[in-house]
């Protein structure tokens, strides 16, 4: 697959600035390692010596760059790394998605709703009744769809993921290896006899458009409603997230993160590696989490916490760099102690 001038212009938004001649790209590359038929970006300035070098057809760059290297299309972009993925992705797709139809060894329901000639059905993969999987679906080697499911378009599952019944996911969704989606939460109630006796979890997750969810990622069905996650939102590797959570749009949450049940988080709110959330809290909106740190109470709209249990991200600095000082300070006030002691003797 080739990209023409005028594509690339359209894909990127960008503004033509410089052309030794018309180019064709078939593919991406960095600086350095970029020949005549790929394309290129100058995204740091630390790389400028690669840009004055490369030998790439098409090299996207911020504004105002005073020099263009011999024989490269220069685009002029706000962004050239944004700009450049949308040029990765153009690639990447043609690259990894299947061949249209159903493979001999999947199965599919009679009652599933989906166009063998416009999805992808992978080998092993498992759709079950009444599900719909929407135009442009990729759904890889082992996937289960489960009953009454619901795929919007240009979903890609890749193997093993599991969406189990009646959930629904938007379109353009993405989902790594191993992720499940519709898991039971964790509900127990301990019974007369002193055992515990699982709650039915009846709820369904909904995922909005967009949405990308990482490998090994598990997000429980609601005990009744929905677990919501919002627009855009990205998830990372090895997140849990309980039952009845919602999530707002476009937030992140990086990897082994935990959100414990009915929780409701913001738009835009950034979660670190590692973070901890207890239940039924709220997180207001651009929250952002540091790395670690377990929140046991509400978060206050556009503030950074730190810490378990979290604290304002500036008070936390200044508590680390008091601990820093403990050590120093102890043995300042031992000295003291000593010299009044002394002086008491006296």
């Amino acid at each position: 697959m080739t990209l023409s001038l005028e594509e690339i212009l359209a894909l990127t938004g960008g503004r033509l600035v410089c052309a030794a001649s018309e180019c064709v790209i078939s593919g991406v590359a960095t600086l350095a390692e970029a020949g005549p038929e790929e394309a290129a970006f100058l995204g740091n300035e630390k790389y400028y010596r690669d840009y004055l070098a490369t030998k790439a057809g098409l090299v996207l760059v911020p504004p105002g760059l005073p020099q263009c290297p011999e024989g490269s299309v220069l685009v002029e972009v706000p962004n050239p790394s944004l700009a450049f993925n949308a040029l990765v992705r153009h690639f990447m797709k043609a690259a990894v998605r299947g061949t249209p139809g159903v493979h001999p060894t999947a199965f599919v329901d009679g009652s599933a709703v989906l166009d063998p000639e416009q999805v992808c059905i992978g080998a092993g993969a498992v759709v079950e009744a009444g599900a719909v999987i929407g135009n442009g679906c990729d759904i890889g080697p082992g996937c289960v769809i489960g009953a009454s499911a619901v795929l919007g378009e240009n979903c890609r599952l890749y193997a093993r993921v599991v969406v189990r019944e009646r959930c629904r996911l938007g379109a353009h969704v993405v989902v790594q290896p191993g992720a499940v989606i519709g898991s039971d939460g964790f509900g127990f109630l301990m019974g007369a006899d002193g055992r515990y006796e699982g709650i039915d979890q009846v709820g369904i997750v909904e995922i909005g458009d967009h949405v990308d969810i990482g490998a090994n990622t598990t997000i429980d069905r609601a005990r009744f409603g929905r677990t919501i996650i919002g627009e855009g939102t990205k998830i990372d590797n090895l997140v849990q997230i309980g039952h009845n959570v919602t999530i707002g749009r476009h937030c992140i949450i990086v990897a082994q993160t935990g959100i414990a049940g009915s929780t409701k988080l913001g738009d835009y709110v950034v979660l670190a590696a590692q973070v901890g959330i207890a239940g039924h809290l709220h997180v207001g909106d651009r929250v952002q989490v540091a790395a670690q740190a377990g929140a046991i109470e509400n978060l206050e709209e556009g503030r950074a916490y730190w810490g378990s249990p979290t604290v304002p991200f500036n008070d936390r600095r200044r508590q680390i760099v008091a601990l820093r000082r403990l050590p120093q300070l102890i043995k300042d006030v031992r000295a003291l102690k000593k010299k009044v002691q002394e002086k008491g003797d006296e």
